[in-house]
Order: C-alpha cells, then structure tokens, then sequence
C-alpha cells in the first residue's frame, strides 16, 4: 500500500526476485495536501536526496542502496540536475522513469484507489495471510490510519513543511551569484577556475536581514488546529519555528553566508538564501531551508525583500502539512513487521525515518527481507555499523523510550573499535560498513 518511494521500491526488490506483487495507489482518486499529480515515487517536499560524500552517512547509505540495484537511486542519478555534492533531480524526470519502469513490469499489477481499512488488503494464500506493506508515508489517510488503531493504538504525528519554488526567469542575476559553498563540486573538490557553481545565492546585508527578521516575525501564518499540537522534526521546521529562538537562528541556519563570497564586493554578506535547480535548465529554483507556514500572499510579499528576488514568480508556494508515523521501537521487530500482526510490515516515513532517501532504503530492507522469508529463510538486518543496518536498528530498537523521526547520521552508527578522535574516523567507519554490508549481501542475498 502505497506508491511512494518507500513502496516504489519494495516493489522493486520483490519483483527483481521474482515475486509477483500488487502495489496500491490512492492517487488519482483521492490526493493528498502535499501531492500534486498522479505519477509513482512523487517528490513534494524537496528535490534532493542528500549528499553524495563518500564519507557522509548519506553517502555510505546510497553506496548500500547501488549494491541493492535501487530502482530509486538509478532514477535519480538518471535525472540528476546541477547541485554541487547533493543529490538533487528533476521532479519529472525522476518520478517518470520509476512510474514508467514499474508499469511495464510484467510482475506488478498496479491498483489505484483508496484503501479504507488494512483489512481490506489481507487474503489467505497456501502458506496462510499473505504478507502487507504498508508505506502509505507521512499522510496516510485518516480512516486506514485510524482502522490501525486497534493494532498499534494512537498514532504519533509531526508537522513537515515545504518551501517555495520560484521562476528562473524572476531572478534578479545582477544581485544573485552562482556559487557552491566553499566552492566545492559533487566530487567535493574545489571547482576549477572559471566554472560557475551550481547555487544561486542572493545576499543581504545587517540591515537588510534585519528587515527581512521582522517582516517575518509579524507575517500572518496558518493557523493550527485548537486539538492539535505542534511537533514539528528538526530537520524540516518552518522558518518561522526557527525563528522563535532568536533573531540570529536563521543567520546561522539556512541563511549562513559561510563559504560564499559575493564575486561583485569581494566580501562576505552577513547573510545569503541559497536557492537550488529544480532541473537541468534552471527554469525553476527552490529556496533552500525556507519551509514555511506563512499564508500565500504573505509568502510574496515577505519573500521579495529578500535582494534578488524583488519580482519573483512562485511556481509553488511553501506549505505546512501533518505527518504521520507509528512508535516503531514498540511496535515493529527487526524484519519492520508489526509484533502482534506478524503479517503486516511497515516501510518509509511511516516507520519515523525522515528524507527521500531513508524512506527508500528501509522499502528497500523491507522489500529485500520479505523476499527472503517468502522464500523459506529468517533473514536479519543489515548490521548496525552498516548505513541500512543503523537506520533499521535505530527504528527497531525496543529500548527507545522518546521515540522522534530521523535522518540518517553517524550518531546512529556505533563505534565499537574506533576513536571517537581518530581523524580518519569516518573513513574508517565507511570502510569498515562497505566490508560488513557485502558480508550480509553474500550472507543473504
């Protein structure tokens, strides 16, 4: 249940084991707040899918996804737009050839409509129920979500925002620069003299920070519901969350001008929005960092103080939305299927990872240890020092008490063997996962 890149891509390992499967879609006969067309494995909060450093947690965990062969993961290479050492697509492109290469799968049945109730996907096979994968993301539906209740009781949520994406065209270029930061390209290399960067940058001044902080202070936002309390995850808050711990935050967040240097003054700005392709042609830019609940016509006004972006064209316009997830470490066991309803298995956002990029590595666990046991073995997790294995640990671990959604990061990696001050200590760690990982690959298949 679900097409998203969590379900898109246990699909995927299903099918390339040679397993028959059915993926279920809502969309297009119900949609979401969030989502804004019909295609499989659709991007709505960003168009990135992290770093590509070798020596990140990301990137050790797109390494273990390529070793999976990750329909996800080739998709978004294939449509890769300029952005410096992130992992950024074309929306379009990348959403296409997911939905283009599962359709014509001739193990896949594809079902679009709802799902009211879990037990509408049970049904018995020779071996008894067959297994469901729910990987109805962050905006399950509220009657599948509550039908869940009775296995998993109240359901734990957060809010996610999105930002603005604006017009190529609307972007003042004799203020805004192109740069990376620290001049770096996807290799994470200096570029070489004379090649522009892949960030559109536009800088501000004290004054003009200042002014900007209290426009945004004073902006009229979306209000939340009286019953509902905001839980926002800390690596996608509104702005204006960011804000209320200080007027500096954002100086020092999404607005930092660190290792950028204004080509036209030859200084640093005190503060800098980056914004990001959204495709290889540059017609569309998203603003980096800058989730927002402003409302739609505060978003404009407040957005063009920001030098360079005077007459900008919103293309979208940022939003807030509530996200769903289920107490993970109480509920699932190591395979990510639920402990009392051994049938059903839970992948993506649902399970409380964060990004695109988690999302799809645990479809891809689960994908890949559902093939395993339909086959007649009890297969484990990759292990915790690996990227794949860290995450899945990190949401089976039953002795979490404040269980919150997360990214994938070294902190969730142990060290066991290696100084926390070895200066070679994420070189080590990756190395260490590479070797650990094709142990399990070989072990398991």
């Amino acid at each position: 249940m679900g097409g998203g890149l969590a379900g898109s891509e246990c699909a995927w390992q299903l099918l390339r084991r040679g397993h028959r499967v059915m993926l279920i879609e809502q969309r297009p006969v119900r949609t979401t707040e969030a989502h804004t067309g019909n295609l499989l494995a659709e991007l709505v909060c960003s168009n990135s899918l992290k770093s590509t450093d070798a020596d990140s947690a990301p990137g050790l965990l797109k390494s273990e996804l390529a070793k999976l062969d990750s329909l996800i993961l080739r998709a978004a290479y294939n449509a890769r737009v300029p952005a410096g050492q992130a992992l950024a697509v074309d929306r379009d492109k990348f959403s296409a050839e997911i939905t283009r290469t599962l359709e014509k799968h001739p193990g896949l049945e594809i079902v679009r409509e709802p799902v009211h109730h879990f037990e509408e996907v049970l049904s018995t096979g020779p071996r008894g129920i067959r297994p469901a994968v729910i990987a109805t993301g962050p905006l399950t539906a509220p009657d599948l979500a509550d039908s869940l209740k009775q296995l998993i009781g109240d359901r734990l949520y957060f809010y996610d925002a999105i930002a603005p994406i604006v017009s190529g065209t609307s972007i003042n270029r004799d203020i805004a620069f192109l740069q990376n930061r620290y001049n770096k390209g996807e290799d994470g290399l200096p570029l070489p003299e004379g090649v522009e960067g892949d960030y559109l940058n536009c800088p501000l001044s004290e004054a003009q920070y200042d002014a900007f902080i209290d426009a945004l202070a004073a902006g009229e936002k979306i209000p939340s519901h009286d019953f509902e309390k905001l839980v926002y995850f800390q690596g996608c808050q509104p702005i204006e969350a960011m804000l209320e711990r200080g007027r500096k935050t954002l100086a020092f967040g999404p607005m930092k001008p660190v290792g950028l240097m204004d080509p036209r003054t030859g200084v640093q700005a005190y503060a800098v929005v980056q914004l990001r392709k959204e495709d290889n042609e540059g017609r569309a830019w998203n603003l980096v960092g800058f989730q927002t609940k402003l409302k739609y016509p505060e978003q404009a006004r407040i957005f063009r103080m920001i030098p360079g972006l005077e007459n900008a064209e919103f293309y979208r316009h940022g939003s807030l939305h509530r996200n769903t997830y289920v107490n993970s470490p109480a509920l699932l066991d190591t395979s990510l299927r639920l402990k009392n309803f051994p049938a059903i298995h839970f992948a993506g956002q649902i399970t409380g990872v964060e990004g695109y990029l988690e999302s799809t590595a645990v479809g891809a666990l689960v994908g890949r240890l559902l093939s395993l046991k339909l086959g007649g073995f009890e297969a484990l997790p990759p292990p915790p020092t690996t990227a794949l294995g860290a995450l899945a640990n990190a949401i089976s671990n039953g002795r979490v008490k404040d269980f919150q959604p997360m990214n994938i990061n070294w902190g969730l990696v142990p060290l066991n063997e290696i100084s926390e001050r070895d200066k070679e200590k994420k070189s080590k760690m990756v190395a260490r996962a590479e070797r650990q990982f094709m142990h399990w690959m070989a072990m398991f298949g």
